[in-house]
């Protein structure tokens, strides 16, 4: 799909963050938070508008308990430090621990979805999704191929594809890539104001459904606001 051709400068080695053998403590997740101090640094510059959201350390403590990532992986340090991140307007949402503006948190969100309890390896962790109803995850095996590596769930396509990009490029990508190019299919009049109005947990659902002929012009396309499990179960389904 057209989404690879602006990606393929961040291509990645694969990544395999969320293995695990046995429940750490969360003590022993937070050693090494050098994954933190690496985002700082890669914020420093970014092209695109970011907001890191607060967390709630005391939270925070308990889902990368039950998420089961270091500190040491951008994975683990958004999940801790942050709350969640939007991405030029919250045009993408990195999720994190939860907040006021983004309520889910990793291993929340993922449960019932690429784990059923707690403790489980998932076969893909969702990290992700953009306004328009897309969701990005890094696959563990559950998504195709390409172990380690970002997937993307389009908001026009109803099956995963591999952006050829490991998690820590995928971020870079967000900061500093073109965003308005990926999304160029996806504009019409009003559409950044329509996403400033969404919360952290809802998106965009289109009709007719941008996967279907009739769909494929999405400026006459109806639009509302509709919570992203919503979405998330209706590409499912």
């Amino acid at each position: 799909m057209k989404h690879l051709l602006f990606i393929y400068i961040f291509l990645a080695s694969n990544i395999n963050a969320f293995a695990q053998i046995k429940m750490r403590s969360a003590d022993e997740l937070l050693s090494d938070t050098t994954g933190w101090t690496a985002f700082l640094d890669m914020t420093k510059n970014a092209k695109n508008k970011i907001e890191i959201l607060p967390s709630d350390r005391v939270k925070a403590k308990e889902v990368l308990y039950q998420l089961q990532v270091t500190t040491h992986s951008y994975l683990g340090a958004l999940t801790y430090f942050t709350g969640g991140v939007f991405i030029k307007g919250g045009m993408i949402r990195l999720l994190g621990s939860g907040s006021d503006k983004i309520k889910r948190s990793i291993p929340e969100w993922n449960k019932g979805k690429s784990f059923t309890n707690y403790g489980e390896q998932p076969k893909f962790v969702l990290f992700a999704d953009d306004a328009l109803g897309g969701f990005f995850a890094i696959n563990g095996g559950g998504l195709g191929p390409e172990q380690g590596k970002v997937y993307y769930l389009a908001p026009e396509a109803l099956e995963w594809e591999s952006l050829d990009m490991g998690h820590s490029q995928f971020l870079e990508f967000c900061l500093n890539g073109d965003l308005e190019e990926f999304y160029a299919d996806f504009d019409w009049p009003g559409r950044d104001k329509m996403i400033s109005s969404l919360s952290g947990d809802e998106g965009i659902f289109f009709l007719p459904f941008l996967w279907t002929k009739e769909g494929k012009n999405v400026s006459k396309a109806s639009k509302k606001n509709i919570p992203m499990e919503e979405l998330y179960s209706l590409k499912n389904d």
